[in-house]
């Protein structure tokens, strides 16, 4: 299916490594997953998208967006298409106000539950989806459950809200299209919910059954002797719960970053101050991997 990486830092960063200097950065994986791409950052709390319905690994524009962005928040998506046609409305991350979503998933039986999906989004965000996909319905639907917590365009949106809607919004397409396949492996058309979603201060990743791992630190940081915002938790488990930076990514990138795979059910993410939350549901099994994060429960 697609791919998905999320970066949120306390500090402006580069993300060119991830995205195309990587062995396995996300440009390479694009051979895999070739229907279009997408790079969302944030520049003065502002998000810029850059889309292309073209394959990144043959794309200069993708190449040279990741190799000059510098920012506190980078999320970039690869297309793999099971619902939609070719099209840049149709290509991630989707945007609406300051907050960008990548999804890498399908709803099954989409086609058929579309219209119903549609009438639980409320008309003043409904009128606002341009393409044909589940993703950007399922955005949509997210931000209406977001809507009634609070104003979506507060700076400040609490993590605990967006959990909150976020969780809301995963058990309505449960009760319209069935639970979530939790086996990466499983034929496209099942059910599959994995997705990031920010809006440049706060950060969430759900794994929907599609894989994503989670870093927030790394086994030594390279730039320790000249960064100023260089921190013990930079290197390990925060004790405090606050962390100096957050990645998500479908594949563990080759680097310096620790990783852990999150599990089905699981949400995590950060809140504008860069404190680390972990939203486990109801069945959810245990995280595997070892302590590599050392996360905040509310």
């Amino acid at each position: 299916m697609c791919r998905i990486f999320g970066f949120r830092s306390v500090i402006q960063s580069q993300v060119h490594r991830s995205l195309i200097s990587a062995d396995n950065a996300l440009m390479f994986q694009s051979e895999r997953h070739s229907d279009g791409w997408g790079v969302a950052y944030y520049v003065a709390g502002a998000p810029h998208v850059v889309k292309s319905v073209n394959t990144a690994m043959s794309d200069h524009l993708f190449q040279r967006v990741s190799g000059v962005v510098t920012s506190e928040t980078v999320l970039a998506h690869l297309r793999k298409a099971t619902q939609g046609q070719l099209s840049t409305i149709n290509t991630h991350p989707f945007q609406y106000g300051s907050w960008v979503f990548a999804h890498n998933g399908n709803i099954s039986g989409f086609s058929e539950l579309r219209k119903g999906l549609l009438e639980r989004i409320p008309p003043v965000l409904r009128r606002f989806i341009l393409g044909d996909t589940d993703s950007e319905a399922l955005f949509y639907l997210i931000l209406g459950k977001m809507a009634r917590r609070c104003e979506l365009h507060r700076p400040g949106y609490a993590l605990r809200d967006l959990a909150d809607a976020v969780k809301e919004a995963v058990a309505e397409v449960v009760a319209l299209a069935g639970p979530i396949c939790p086996d990466n492996d499983a034929p496209p058309d099942n059910n599959f919910l994995s997705f990031v979603i920010t809006n440049g201060r706060t950060m969430l990743a759900h794994q929907g059954g599609k894989t994503i791992h989670v870093s927030t630190h790394k086994g030594r940081c390279p730039d320790r002797d000249t960064c100023p915002s260089y921190a013990p938790e930079c290197e390990g488990p925060s004790a405090d719960g606050f962390v100096s930076h957050l990645v998500f990514s479908s594949e563990p990138l080759q680097g310096d970053n620790v990783w852990r795979p999150m599990v089905p059910g699981e949400l995590i993410g950060v809140d504008w101050r860069m404190q680390l939350q972990h939203f486990p549901t109801s069945g959810q099994a245990p995280a595997t991997g070892g302590p590599l994060i050392t996360v905040r429960t509310p």
